[in-house]
């Protein structure tokens, strides 16, 4: 098993750019073109949404399939083909216009679809379906969150014996324990598994079907998207109901890093910020402070600490500690400005602090990517007070143009910055422990202290910070390593296989 390229086949509900709503469309890119890059055959299976353009991606017919979906007999679906931007990954897409032909991903106006159950059942068993039409003979199956885990479920029922030679491994890859695909059991009948499986060491969650739990369950392997966050699932705390399913696989359980695209944030070649610059020469950083505080109508300022958030405005994100700590916080001598949209309470709250301070705090509602640059490109300080964060993306961007992350330590978030060292002018950014707004307030207090007293440690701590890397390079080849033990546990299980 050892060094030979793998078959890897992965199913999710989004991947960049074909479909995207958050960071999983941007992980399942990033991490299938860094395998392919070290030569393995990685093909990706998504439904086709209404919302992408198959033309623009040159999108075409590959086959066309019915797909047996329990009570609801068999689905005719037409598979398209197509090449995921850059090299050697092949996307096919699952389209079934009565579930994927909708204005939304998942819902519409904050309500989910009242039928995702289905929909993404269908997503599992047509990627297997479509598997074995093609005569692919994956060697692993890499499962995205609860949308795509009814694979490992199916991998380990229906279609044990489905693919030839060898029955494929699973990965299920957990990147949010929040949404756990929480449906009515009626769903039993759909996956068509048998009603032997509905049971509190399997699919049952308080009488109800939870297809992330089922995954858990069945998955040859699991991770999750950092190693803090792996720990963290194991408790109540952020689990939310099945850290005992957790702690059960407790030995099968790993966390790996994401990786950042630097050839999206990258100071040096960035075309939507004020002037370039390095970690060699990060003096143009300057400009790109003057141009984001003219942007948002602050007195431009050199000498004051500019605080930037970009981020979905949730409970999730800290954001009620954030509006908690404002008015103190604002009472520093420093300036602050947000970019995001999310609970309905935020826009009325910041939107009026705005009007309130307007020389020391600025906000934007919805998501401007040209902004979004301009604030982590020009901004002292990178907030960050989430109450929890699987991994997190924008702190690693942050770093990489000089932007001192102040984060809460959880998750991923703990995993990639290093906490400001007093002594030896160590870390990459200030972090704190407690979801509180007070340690929030208290941590803003700890960096604005060093920016107007410790010149000397912010250049320190810049220099470091620019200097972290965490690529999908070192990404991929931990997950290789985990196929590969996959593949040799599934082998060991089903010598027949």
């Amino acid at each position: 098993m050892d060094g030979h390229a793998m078959r890897v086949l992965m199913v999710a509900a989004e991947m960049a750019p074909f479909a995207k709503e958050g960071g999983l469309g941007d992980a399942l890119l990033g991490l299938s073109r860094a395998l392919a890059r070290l030569g393995h055959d990685v093909r990706a299976v998504l439904p086709c949404y209404g919302s992408i353009e198959t033309g623009r991606y040159g999108l075409r017919h590959c086959l066309s399939i019915e797909v047996p979906m329990g009570s609801l007999g068999r689905l005719p679906c037409e598979v398209l083909e197509g090449q995921v931007p850059g090299r050697g990954v092949t996307a096919y897409f699952i389209r079934h216009d009565p579930y994927y032909a909708r204005p939304g991903l998942y819902g519409r106006d904050g309500e989910g679809y009242t039928d995702n159950g289905r929909r993404f059942v269908l997503l599992c068993r047509a990627a297997l379906e479509l598997a074995a039409a093609l005569g692919l003979q994956p060697d692993v199956v890499h499962a995205h969150d609860w949308h795509a885990a009814a694979v490992p479920v199916y991998l380990d029922t229906l279609y044990r014996k489905g693919f030839g030679e060898r029955t494929p491994a699973s990965l299920l890859t957990i990147h949010n324990m929040l949404q756990q695909g929480v449906f009515d059991k009626d769903l039993m009948e759909v996956l068509d598994v048998g009603w032997e499986h509905f049971h509190f060491r399997d699919l049952e969650f308080f009488d109800r079907v939870n297809l992330l739990k089922g995954g858990v369950a069945h998955a040859t392997l699991l991770n999750t998207v950092s190693p803090s966050y792996a720990r963290e699932i194991r408790t109540p705390d952020f689990a939310y109901g099945i850290d005992g399913a957790v702690r059960d696989r407790g030995d099968d359980l790993t966390g790996i890093l994401n990786g950042a695209d630097y050839e999206e944030w990258n100071p040096e070649s960035d075309g939507r910020i004020a002037a370039a610059y390095s970690e060699q020469d990060p003096s143009n950083k300057a400009l790109c402070k003057d141009d984001l505080q003219r942007e948002l109508g602050l007195p431009p300022r050199a000498g004051v600490p500019l605080y930037g958030v970009v981020s979905r405005l949730v409970k999730q994100k800290g954001i009620d500690l954030l509006a908690e700590a404002m008015e103190r916080i604002l009472g520093l001598d420093l300036q602050f400005v947000l970019l995001g949209s999310g609970e309905p309470w935020a826009r009325p709250f910041f939107d009026g602090m705005a009007r309130r301070r307007p020389e020391t705090f600025s906000c934007r509602f919805g998501y401007d990517d040209g902004l979004a640059h301009k604030i982590i490109a020009g901004a002292d300080f990178f907030v960050m007070p989430s109450r929890f964060e699987p991994c997190g993306l924008t702190q690693m961007y942050a770093m990489r143009y000089g932007t001192l992350p102040v984060v809460r330590a959880t998750g991923g978030l703990n995993d990639t910055v290093e906490n400001f060292d007093e002594g030896t002018l160590g870390g990459t950014g200030f972090k704190f422990y407690d979801a509180t707004a007070q340690a929030l307030y208290d941590t803003i207090g700890w960096a604005t202290h060093t920016f107007y007293n410790r010149p000397e440690a912010m250049r320190a701590l810049v220099r470091r910070a620019m200097a972290k890397r965490f690529t999908w390079g070192a990404a991929a080849e931990r997950y290789e390593t985990l196929y590969r033990r996959a593949a040799q546990m599934r082998t060991v299980r089903n010598p027949s296989a």
